[in-house]
Parts: C-alpha cells; sequence; structure tokens
C-alpha cells in the first residue's frame, strides 16, 4: 500500500537522502540518464532538515519505505541555504501573470524524484496531487527549475500541468526551464 504524507521524521528525511543517491548522475549510466531522469542537487541532511522545519517535504512510501518525494522550498528558504540565492533573485525579475513571481505567495517544488522500481505507476501524479492538496490554500502555485537535458522529467511536470515561463544557460553551460503549475486552473492530470 502506497501513502503520501508530509516528512515528518529523521528516518523519513534519510529516506529522501538514500534516494536521491541512488539518481544523481554520477551513479548513472548514460542510457539511464536519458531514459530514466536524474536529480541534479547533493542536499546534506542539515539543510534538508532546515527547509522541512520551513515547509514539509511531501514523500511517498510503500511499506514504510520512502519511494518518492518532492521537497519544499519556500521564499524563507532563501536565507536559510545560501546555494538557493541565485534562483530566489531569477525569481524576482522573471514575471508571470504580468507580476514578478516573487510578488506572489509561490512554493518552490526543490526537488522531485520516485524510485525506478515504482515509476510508471502513476506515484508521480499522486505525489503531487497530495503536494497540492495539502499547500493550494497557501501557495498561489508550484514553480521550479528544471534542466533542459531531462526530458523525463519535463515531460512529466508538463502532463502535470506545469507550463514553462522562461528558461536560461547558467554560468555552467547547463540550460535550465522554469516552469509554474498554477493552482488556480483546473487540474491537468492526464
Amino acid at each position: 500500500m502506497l501513502t503520501y504524507t508530509a516528512a515528518t521524521s529523521d528516518t523519513d528525511l534519510k529516506g529522501i537522502l538514500d534516494l536521491q543517491r541512488a539518481n544523481l548522475p554520477e551513479v548513472l549510466t548514460p542510457e539511464d540518464l536519458q531514459s530514466q531522469g536524474f536529480v541534479t542537487v547533493r542536499h546534506t541532511y542539515e539543510d534538508l532538515k532546515k527547509l522541512n522545519d520551513l515547509e514539509p517535504h511531501l514523500v511517498a512510501k510503500a511499506d514504510g519505505q520512502v519511494i518518492g518525494y518532492l521537497l519544499a522550498m519556500t521564499p524563507q528558504s532563501r536565507a536559510e541555504i545560501p546555494v538557493l540565492v541565485p534562483m530566489f533573485e531569477l525569481f524576482d525579475t522573471i514575471s508571470y501573470g504580468g507580476k514578478a513571481v516573487s510578488d506572489f505567495p509561490y512554493l518552490v517544488v526543490g526537488q522531485v524524484c520516485v524510485d525506478r522500481r515504482y515509476r510508471g505507476q502513476g506515484v508521480l501524479d499522486a505525489c503531487y496531487a497530495a503536494y497540492r492538496a495539502r499547500m493550494k490554500t497557501r501557495y498561489a502555485f508550484a514553480i521550479t527549475e528544471i534542466a533542459a537535458a531531462n526530458t523525463r522529467s519535463r515531460r512529466a511536470h508538463e502532463r502535470i500541468g506545469f507550463r514553462e515561463i522562461h528558461r536560461y544557460t547558467a554560468p555552467d553551460g547547463v540550460e535550465w526551464c522554469i516552469v509554474v503549475w498554477d493552482w488556480s486552473l483546473p487540474i491537468a492530470l492526464n
């Protein structure tokens, strides 16, 4: 049985980190990178906990084990984790609906991952449905960055209802897509 809930324990956070480590580019084959997607950022336990203390992450569990997650970051996260400052500064400059992203109450999806054994079974869609249900009364939308090269993630987010609002190339040459899932719009899950 699968459950979708807020991350509430050290075990949940450690489960997120274990799943994250198994999906970093350096441990995947080139074929896996293309077909399965990947996560980009390696969090420390301390940083993950700081973020979770501001707004709990969402975890999917099977038999008590974390098999998927959606990280949550708020604008307050900007002050907690210095590596996030450039992303939040970008949100000050790009617009959505005629206003700066930072003028809205928004939630950043810090990272998404589903265990390989559970992909293609609706886990990501269910995670996002639970995330939206829990967060939509406090935030206008969810926003995230996806590496343009991560086509599996881009397609999955588009299916859920995210729409690209900005694209840029980082100083390291990586191209990023900024996507928004506006919670005032009808659910777009297919």
